[in-house]
């Protein structure tokens, strides 16, 4: 998502605006306000009060207020509503918003915005609906959007902006300056100038400051420096913010498959990127897919059932080991005060792990030539942990129930059940990214049922033998 706004704009804070509380959301007052001037439908207060405020606060209000408010918010502002600020809410408040409109407005807004914007709102609507939008808008433009629409989703050819400065080598300073004070259908912001061939293939680019520093008769060939880090339009997202932060990068090209300049990828877009895909993450780690709080309750819930059930499966599996030892458990009570424990400590032990793992996998930090030492460390760390807290639940456990017995069985259950799960916390996501899987999405459910189960048998089927031994 873009962001426009002049750099005074930009540094309006929340102390200026008023509209946030102390706890950083939007004011009850402020909110308040908002929606009796939506009930009285004071169009001339709503561009006052509303038409002032950042993309980003726009996006925060239109949050805040129920579904109804927000579509007449909309309505009565406007030509004075940001569309922009569309790009800053969740997936169905947007879609929701969007799809009350006649497309002829959304195509007469779209038009007002820069291409990356246009296309975030445009690629959730039907095809039909964007066939619609698109063919009232003017030739170029038109063009442009359709061929980042046709990328795929979360590639850098949706998120790049195809506005951008390119001028010939042969250029001089002087001759790109004055193209860029004169022509008015260029970017409104940007910081670098990229150099092309006559077939629109990238040569190389020009920071602004560069070009600022030379002379005029200097020519851009001799200034400009190859762009190394010009970046494919079918890569994914994910993998362009990478390159961005490891080359500290604030823009970048973008190329299609023959290496022609189709676009510019931009660190505010980078920003969004990195956000999205850390909350994706976030979420599949809990299993709650793409859910979004705006989402309605059988959505949520219906995002939730696939890995409860999977979760329902593997808890069947961890009761039938119990099951197996349950003459022991009869026989002993204490075995059933103290399995939690043992099944609770692998889990979290797992879950660590497992996060270090997945986190590392997406940032790309390990892979086939550190993995092994990866894997000896979390060994080593299931161990140690598993010795000091063996130590101490053994302990508290023969005080408990005046049995030393007890205390050396889960002592030992422990030791084994901390090691597996340092070691299946780290090889479950190996291996399902190996296999192609998303480890964020499956890699819990079957960390759980590893240490549930290893966990259960260890600490019963010890029990089982020791007692019987005796």
């Amino acid at each position: 998502m873009s962001d426009n706004q002049p750099e005074t704009e930009e540094a309006t804070g929340v102390e200026e605006t008023g509209i946030y509380d102390a706890d950083g959301v939007i004011s009850s007052d402020f909110l308040a306000h908002i929606g009796a001037a939506i009930a009285d439908r004071a169009t001339l207060t709503l561009k006052q009060d509303v038409s002032s405020l950042h993309q980003s606060e726009i996006g925060d209000l239109l949050e805040a207020l129920l579904p109804e408010q927000r579509r007449a918010l909309v309505e009565l502002m406007g030509d004075d509503f940001d569309f922009t600020a569309l790009t800053e809410v969740d997936e169905a408040i947007r879609l929701d918003i969007v799809e009350s409109l006649p497309n002829a407005q959304i195509a007469q807004a779209v038009q007002q915005l820069d291409s990356d914007d246009a296309v975030y709102i445009l690629e959730d609507l039907e095809t039909e609906d964007q066939d619609e939008i698109l063919a009232q808008l003017p030739f170029t433009e038109r063009i442009r959007l359709r061929r980042s629409l046709g990328y795929p989703e979360e590639t850098a050819g949706r998120r790049m902006q195809t506005e951008f400065v390119a001028v010939p080598p042969f250029w001089t300073v002087g001759q790109t300056i004055d193209y860029m004070r004169d022509d008015q259908n260029l970017p409104e912001n940007f910081s670098q100038v990229f150099v092309i061939d006559p077939g629109f293939r990238l040569v190389g680019a020009v920071d602004l400051d560069r070009i600022l520093r030379s002379k005029r008769n200097v020519r851009i060939e001799d200034v400009m420096r190859e762009t190394r880090h010009a970046i494919p339009a079918t890569m994914d997202q994910e993998e362009a913010a990478q390159i961005f932060e490891q080359y500290d990068l604030l823009s970048a090209a973008v190329v299609d498959e023959n290496e022609r300049l189709v676009g510019v990828l931009t660190i505010d877009d980078v920003v969004d990127v990195i956000q999205q895909e850390a909350e994706e993450d976030l979420l599949r780690m809990g299993g709650v897919g793409d859910e979004e709080l705006s989402d309605s309750v059988m959505t949520a819930a219906r995002s939730r059932v696939p890995w409860l059930l999977v979760n329902l499966i593997t808890a069947f599996l961890a009761a039938s080991v119990i099951g197996l030892f349950d003459a022991t458990i009869q026989q002993i009570v204490a075995l059933a005060v103290l399995m939690p424990i043992v099944a609770g400590m692998g889990g979290n032990a797992g879950s660590q792990t497992m996060t270090v793992t997945v986190r590392a996998l997406a940032t790309r930090d390990l892979d086939i030539y550190n993995a092994g030492r990866i894997i000896r460390r979390e060994m080593g760390v299931g161990l140690l942990n598993g010795a000091i807290f063996a130590t101490l639940i053994g302990l508290v456990a023969a005080l408990w129930f005046r049995d030393p017995d007890i205390g050396g069985i889960i002592a030992t259950a422990m030791v084994i059940n901390m090691f597996v799960a340092a070691l299946g916390g780290i090889l479950i996501p190996l291996l399902l990214d190996k296999v192609g899987a998303d480890p964020a999405v499956a890699s819990s459910v079957f960390v759980t049922a590893v240490t549930d189960v290893v966990g259960f048998f260890a600490f019963l089927g010890l029990a089982t033998w020791w007692f019987g031994f005796l």
